[in-house]
Parts: structure tokens; sequence; C-alpha cells
């Protein structure tokens, strides 16, 4: 009688455990992973603003900076800029660096190259 309580309670758990592990399993979302790349991190920037070319560029998460050249001829200026990804609209957004940069808002990694330049 003791084996059949001890293998009716081992199978309850095995059940119990299967049942939890495939519910949770359904109902888990996982987070798209952001483009990291250049055409994805210029994408926002266009009209006048269209970048001409990339010096670097770096993300974290859903932050990133973009250190680009805008503009041709004598209107071409080198820009750095922050961006957020919107998981909603799945693109990359400019964020202000008045608002972001210096309150500790941004992964160090981004504050330090999108912030302490230009």
């Amino acid at each position: 009688m003791k084996w059949l309580r001890v293998v009716s309670s081992v199978l309850v758990v095995v059940v119990l455990a299967l049942g939890v592990s495939r519910a949770s399993a359904q109902s888990r979302t996982f987070p798209i992973a952001a483009p990291c790349n250049a055409a994805a991190l210029s994408k926002p920037f266009s009209g006048p603003l269209k970048v001409v070319s990339v010096a670097s560029f770096g993300c974290v998460g859903r932050w990133a900076y973009l250190w680009a050249t805008v503009g041709t001829g004598v209107a071409e200026i080198g820009v750095t800029e922050v961006l957020r990804y919107d998981p909603v609209t799945f693109a990359w957004q400019n964020a202000s660096r008045l608002t972001y940069c210096g309150h500790h808002l941004l992964p160090r990694y981004v504050e330090f190259w999108g912030c302490n330049s230009n």
C-alpha cells in the first residue's frame, strides 16, 4: 500500500510539473531583438538630415548612439544622436539628448558615446 501511495504521489507531482511548464511556456513572450546596424539606426533621419555615412554606432538593449554625417558639400555636418527602439513600431526613433543625457536614464555605454560628443 505504501508503494502505491508513493508512486501515485510522484505521478501527481510529475503531471503538475508538466502542466505548469507547458502553461508558462505558452504564455511567455520574448522581447524582439532590435536590429543594431548602421542602416536601421539611420532610417529615422531623412530629407535634408539624411545620413550620408556612419562613423560609429552602438546599442545596449533598446538604446543606441549614432555618429554620422548628414548633408553633402558645404551643408555636410557631423552629428551625434541618441536613439530609442520602439517595440510597437519595430523601429528606431531619435531620442532627445537634452532629455536623456546627463540624467542617468541611459545605459553607461550609450551615455558615454552618445552624450559626450558635439
